[in-house]
């Protein structure tokens, strides 16, 4: 059951193991040597206040809104040990209601679905014929982070997570606009596109020395085929001992369409 839980993993929970010793800093350098301001958050002029404001308000102005949300996508999978598997997902989103997923393999066998609420993790194991009920607080349990039904939807939609107002710097390029948020559980370092405004990567720091996480998301390929500009390539990046690997590559989408949620227990299966 394990390999078929990780693929879940990957959609709904893949801060569970996030750890590295990486500096925010160092993120700063790769993405963009060509950075040129940078300021900390007491020595920000009034002309710099309004300006991370502006740039805050029209990053909020970009994210993708939607009322339902279907996709079929490719996931690929590089695990701490360097071995890869990729796996196909079909994706329901309602909007703070239900995130329903199915993943498939080999021959197209499905090997697992599960069916997210407000208030409840439901995962069925085809392979191993294995019904999982958990309130939606194991998430928060497991990764000691606030993951709710609304952040996840965030993070497969392509909106940025965990994003704070509180921006203490800002750095910019010909190209690009950072902005570095301090929040309850990161520094966020968003970075956007200059001219159109759109999400390019956030780079997730620990606050807690201790724990350490760090997350790297990156999104690109952005379309505007449904009238909503939609990165349709992901990749999240996660290091503790060992680097894991995840690429998302969405094939179809379908915004606000009549969907369906079926997801039904058969007798057969066990209940864990």
């Amino acid at each position: 059951m394990h390999r078929i839980l990780v693929f879940a993993g990957l959609l709904i929970g893949f801060f569970c193991s996030c750890r590295s010793t990486k500096n925010i800093q160092t993120a700063i350098a790769k993405k963009d040597t060509t950075i040129v301001v940078t300021r900390p958050a007491h020595d920000l002029r009034g002309d710099s206040l309004a300006f991370i404001k502006q740039q805050y308000k029209l990053l909020e102005q970009n994210r993708i809104g939607f009322k339902t949300f279907s996709a079929k996508l490719d996931v690929d999978y590089r695990d701490a040990d360097g071995k890869k598997y990729d796996v196909n997902a079909h994706l329901r989103m309602y909007k703070d209601s239900v995130i329903w997923l199915s993943v498939t393999a080999i021959l197209g066998i499905e090997g697992l679905r599960a069916y997210i609420t407000r208030d409840s993790v439901k995962l069925l194991d085809k392979q191993n014929k294995l019904y999982i009920a958990r309130s939606v607080s194991y998430l928060q349990e497991v990764t000691a982070l606030p993951l709710d039904l609304l952040s996840l939807q965030d993070l497969l939609i392509g909106n940025p997570v965990f994003l704070d107002s509180n921006i203490v710097s800002y750095s910019k390029s010909a190209s690009n606009i950072s902005l570095l948020a301090i929040g309850d559980f990161f520094k966020n370092l968003i970075t956007i596109s200059e001219k159109e405004k759109l999400l390019q990567s956030s780079k997730l720091d620990d606050l807690d020395g201790l724990r350490n996480r760090t997350c790297y998301i990156t999104y690109s390929d952005y379309e505007n085929k449904k009238g909503v500009p939609f990165p349709a390539k992901r990749t999240i990046n996660v290091s503790e001992k060992n680097k894991l690997d995840i690429r998302l590559d969405f094939k179809q989408y379908e915004f606000n369409e009549t969907l369906t949620f079926p997801f039904s227990v058969p007798k057969n299966y066990k209940r864990n």
